[in-house]
């Protein structure tokens, strides 16, 4: 089994790029920069995508440019094009249970009220694909979710996000090849220190963002 498409989720627009929300896109822009890719609008896809080849193998990057509920529909339209199978998608996400600077690499599951991975359940018709989950930490109180994932995080927190994100994008040659118990060593590294929680104002939320 080799992944054919990678998919990083997020919120288009510049005024959601460095949200919480967006770590997802951050993983592929890194990815796309590391092998001189270019992500271009792909109108019957609903996002923007780039197809390259990585230690020989031609894979597709994309992100979904619908908001994020409806995520499903870009991938599942570029999914049916080239055929690709659900357990041949990466999904990368933010996390809210795990810390910053965290992540994990698993197949399959249920959406654990992520939206984005719940709209591409429902348009793929199958859980069985795999997520790369980058921990942005919880607020703490299930009320502030909404506000948590659309906001900047502090510096130290991004950084360690980042960092989480660059041991993933290491394991890219392994993820591609099938090496999945390989990948997960890399990528799972050791747990990093909670942060201090803070209290943050909360913001105006829009349709179909979170």
């Amino acid at each position: 089994m080799t992944l054919k498409l990678l998919v990083g989720l997020g919120n288009p627009g510049p005024e959601y790029d460095a949200t919480r929300h967006n770590a997802g896109f951050w993983w592929i822009d890194a990815l796309a920069r590391e092998h001189g890719a270019a992500l271009v609008p792909e109108k019957g896809f609903f996002g923007n995508a780039a197809k390259l080849r990585i230690g020989g193998q031609q894979v597709w990057l994309l992100q979904p440019m619908t908001f994020m509920n409806r995520s499903g529909q870009s991938v599942a339209a570029l999914a049916r094009f080239y055929k690709i199978a659900p357990q041949e998608i990466l999904v990368v996400h933010d996390e809210l249970d795990l810390l910053p600077g965290q992540a994990k690499l698993k197949r399959g599951g249920g959406h654990a009220g992520h939206n984005g991975l719940k709209d591409i359940q429902t348009q793929l018709g199958s859980p069985d694909f795999w997520r790369l989950r980058l921990g942005i930490g919880h607020p703490g109180v299930k009320s502030e979710v909404v506000h948590w994932v659309l906001r900047k995080p502090p510096v130290a927190e991004r950084d360690a996000i980042e960092a989480a994100s660059e041991r993933a994008l290491q394991a890219v040659d392994e993820l591609l090849t099938g090496q999945m118990e390989q990948a997960m060593r890399r990528i799972h590294g050791s747990k990093p220190d909670a942060p201090a929680a803070r209290k943050q104002a909360p913001t105006a939320m829009q349709p179909g963002e979170g």
